[in-house]
């Protein structure tokens, strides 16, 4: 099963990624690369933020999805002689997921390491492949 919905490939022009299958706020913000790795028994979402904090990330999960987001503001001085310099920064992005119905919600977990937000979604135990089971003959 899929984390992301499939895109259809009839509408895969440039106008249709822009106005019916991007979120707007997505279009005019600079969201970071993303990579979905699903093994036998859970799915990984990597998130590469680097020189981003802990604090700065807002995790949410409501209704089957996971919404990763983060709003920074950066604020400098340098003072020369009798001139002021201030520099301002803020960045922010909001990238959202549809969660299978195979992942056990209340097991998700998040770390933040070496500019890589790890997410970990650990499958159902219903929702793992049984090893094969041999019946005998009577």
């Amino acid at each position: 099963m899929n984390l992301i919905k499939r895109q259809d490939p009839v509408f895969n022009s440039i106008i249709d990624d822009l106005f019916l299958n991007q979120d707007w706020s997505q279009i005019h913000s600079k969201a970071p690369a993303v990579n979905i790795i699903e093994v036998d028994d859970h799915f990984d979402i990597e998130l590469a933020a680097p020189g981003k904090k802990k604090s700065d990330f807002k995790i949410e999960l409501e209704e089957g999805v996971l919404t990763i987001a983060s709003d920074t503001e950066t604020k400098s001085t340098e003072k020369e002689g009798s001139f002021t310099r201030k520099e301002f920064g803020y960045s922010s992005f909001k990238r959202s997921f549809n969660i299978p119905d195979s992942v056990a919600l209340d097991k998700i977990t998040a770390s933040y390491k070496e500019g890589i937000l790890t997410l970990s979604l650990p499958k159902k135990e219903e929702a793992l492949i049984q090893p094969k089971k041999m019946i005998s003959i009577k």
